[in-house]
């Protein structure tokens, strides 16, 4: 069984907890996680750019000179593509970027995501990390102790907490998540994965013993 040290945020060990092989000992497959990091990166695409064709530039109704003996080219309207203010040939239009994927594959690329993390050592577990109130300073220091300092760090945490949540706001570097947000982008953007034993559980806790995830 695979097992991970525990620290508490002065980096004390406090013990080990045991990690699922479903979840944290699947076979490497950059593949899979580089499809669901492509359909996550789409799917934040708004697709609301636009320019204007022909049609929809204002003006132009007019022939703006008659069809023969002017000595110049002929033109039936001021908004062709190829006048100065005329409408754009081929230009952007409003459309869906979206990649859907299957929620198994999702769950398959985040967990081999996760065994990629793990064989590195770049997961950090620690006991808790409740704050009475937000301090950004003392995040820093918290971060400094376990050795995480100057490093893109994920804080993953059960449930939503606002103090850590603020006391991070103003780190670049730090970002903080609910484990039922996790996914495999979030993961491979990460130096370094900072769970709560509560979040391993939890991460943990709608695996049923000897499920294994399909390679794919």
């Amino acid at each position: 069984m695979l097992e991970i040290e525990i620290k508490d945020i002065n980096n004390n060990p406090k013990g080990k907890i045991g990690l699922s092989e479903a979840v944290f000992n699947n076979a490497a497959s950059e593949s899979v996680v580089h499809t669901a990091v492509v359909s996550y990166l789409a799917n934040q695409r708004q697709g609301t750019h636009a320019t204007k064709t022909r049609g929809m530039v204002r003006g132009g109704g007019r022939k703006p000179w008659k069809q023969k003996k002017t000595g110049r080219a002929r033109h039936g309207s001021i908004r062709s593509p190829i006048w100065p203010g005329g409408g754009t040939a081929f230009g952007p239009q409003p459309r869906d970027y979206s990649i859907k994927l299957p929620k198994s594959m999702r769950k398959t690329a985040l967990y081999k995501a996760l065994t990629m993390k793990l064989s590195d050592g770049e997961i950090e577990v620690v006991d808790s990390m409740a704050m009475e109130k937000p301090k950004t300073k003392e995040m820093l220091k918290m971060l400094g102790t376990l050795g995480l300092s100057g490093k893109k760090v994920l804080i993953v945490l059960p449930e939503k907490d606002e103090n850590i949540l603020l006391s991070v706001r103003n780190i670049p570097t730090v970002d903080v998540i609910r484990v039922s947000d996790l996914n495999a982008y979030c993961v491979a953007a990460f130096e370094r994965l900072l769970f709560t034993v509560d979040a391993v559980s939890r991460l943990q806790s709608n695996i049923e013993p000897g499920t294994e995830v399909k390679a794919v």
